[in-house]
């Protein structure tokens, strides 16, 4: 397994252990049997995210995951998962979306901010949730995922105390 595996914060909304999310990323891909990553994770606030949003896509506000597939197989990809898979992204993950969304969902921004990137993940392996049917399917595979990753790590373990003045 190759992984090269880059995770950055950009954002002062929360403070989060990074290293255990580095941890869960790399179980994600085995989990995945996914052999090769090359990956980039980038934690943004709001403002940084609706630029990108506009920039990129001409979406206009925030938005809670982006994803940047860089691989040369992006179009021919599938959306079932093949040992041997290969990724190459990048992930913008807004957290002032993980925040607000958690209150809305009536969870944790730190499950949020999981959900987020295993969407990610899933886009970079093939998924699409353009249409209803792989929007459905997609959804399916977060939520198993996203429950798999649950029974494997605390996820509020990800955020960090606040540093005393």
């Amino acid at each position: 397994m190759s992984v090269e595996l880059t995770i950055r914060s950009r954002q002062r909304v929360r403070q989060v252990n990074m290293r255990l999310l580095r941890r869960m990323l790399l179980e994600l891909f085995a989990h995945l049997k996914i052999q090769e990553v090359e990956l980039g994770v980038t934690l943004v606030a709001a403002p940084e995210m609706a630029r990108l949003n506009w920039q990129f896509l001409q979406h206009a506000g925030s938005t809670d995951v982006i994803t940047f597939d860089h691989s040369e197989a992006q179009v021919s990809r599938r959306r079932t998962s093949v040992a041997g898979q290969q990724i190459c992204g990048e992930l913008f993950i807004c957290m002032d979306d993980a925040v607000e969304q958690a209150r809305s969902f009536h969870t944790t921004w730190t499950a949020e901010l999981v959900r987020y990137v295993v969407h990610g993940v899933l886009h970079l392996c093939g998924h699409d949730d353009h249409q209803d049917a792989a929007r459905r399917q997609m959804k399916l595979a977060e939520d198993r995922l996203v429950a798999w990753l649950a029974a494997q790590f605390v996820f509020r373990a990800l955020a960090r105390p606040a540093r005393k003045p």
